[in-house]
């Protein structure tokens, strides 16, 4: 078994090390920024950290698709920026602000491409399976988007349609980024389905606290604006289980999410505003809960592999790393 602090240096070497062509330079360079910019890692992370239970060591077979899974869900940012019309992501200007819209929707496009080139290298033995998984989860982040498109146009949504929704557009990448690492480390297809549903399970618990810190969490520590998701009316997790238990104050906060957006002022009185019922009607809190939930029910999944407990303790700590930001 391979321990933590291996998993963290190859995850460095990894994107140290990940380039891309050179010109023309105004299609790859908003890749290169992309991936200089950071981020979590957290998916090709999970692939090297499910890979680590059965193999004594990374090999170039598994880093490969671990960059792909990074690579793809890069792209989904750069073309999600410009639908969701955010300015910051990461802390710094999204790349459509910092090119143009254009620009960043064919950069995009070349970047699922790139993706694509990655997982391709996985070993022949396991190319079929892994290319399968890849493209499934590839269509299905887009399903998830669309759906979260479709859901700006209705007053609110009901929690089943949520979550159907947050599944598809973030829990499978992350479930997949589980299962990949099992495939290409040769687990058996008991294991696979497993760590799958650990991923699955915590993609949802990962997307419902980017909901709570959308609203209540740290600019700085955050990467972006605090309050977008109330600004665009967007179908978070509060904003749906807020209208789930309105009662008597539906229409208050129909008219909150109504006010005007044109200036920075207003913006922050929307806020304000939407953030006062949902402190009312303890929807802050009730995510939470949720997010407590569904980490104890990935971790059911980890713990029915019957792993030696130092390789428990690798799931159980990366869980508890992607989920700790609500703390």
């Amino acid at each position: 078994m391979i321990h933590e602090n291996r998993i963290d240096s190859a995850l460095k070497e990894l994107f140290d090390n990940l380039t891309f062509t050179d010109e023309p330079a105004g299609l790859y360079d908003p890749l290169r920024y992309m991936m200089e910019i950071g981020g979590k890692r957290i998916r090709p992370r999970l692939c090297l950290t499910t890979y680590a239970l059965y193999k004594d060591d990374f090999c170039k077979e598994i880093l490969s698709p671990a960059a792909a899974l990074e690579v793809f869900h890069s792209f989904t940012l750069i073309h999600d920026d410009i639908m969701d019309k955010a300015d910051v992501r990461r802390g710094v200007p999204t790349v459509y602000r910092k090119w143009d819209e254009n620009t960043a929707i064919l950069s995009g496009d070349v970047m699922s491409i790139e993706s694509y080139k990655l997982i391709a290298k996985a070993p022949a033995e396991v190319l079929p399976e892994a290319l399968e998984l890849f493209s499934k989860t590839a269509a299905e982040v887009c399903e998830g988007q669309q759906y979260d498109m479709d859901f700006e146009d209705m007053e609110c949504v009901p929690m089943s349609d949520y979550m159907k929704m947050i599944g598809l557009k973030t829990a499978v990448l992350i479930a997949c980024a589980a299962k990949m690492g099992a495939i290409v480390a040769g687990a058996s297809a008991e294991d696979c389905d497993l760590l799958y549903r650990y991923g699955y399970d915590l993609g949802l618990a990962f997307q419902i606290a980017d909901d709570w810190l959308d609203t209540y969490g740290d600019p700085a520590v955050f990467g972006k604006a605090i309050g977008g998701d109330i600004v665009n009316n967007k179908k978070s997790w509060l904003m749906t289980r807020a209208f789930e238990v309105a009662g008597g104050r539906r229409e208050e906060l129909v008219a909150a999410m109504a006010m005007p957006v044109g200036t920075d002022g207003e913006k922050e009185a929307k806020i304000a505003a939407v953030k006062d019922i949902y402190g009312a009607l303890n929807v802050g809190e009730e995510a939470k809960n949720e997010i407590t939930r569904l980490h104890a029910q990935a971790l059911s999944h980890a713990a029915a592999l019957n792993l030696q407990p130092e390789a428990y303790a690798l799931l159980e700590n990366y869980a508890k790393k992607l989920i700790g930001r609500t703390k």
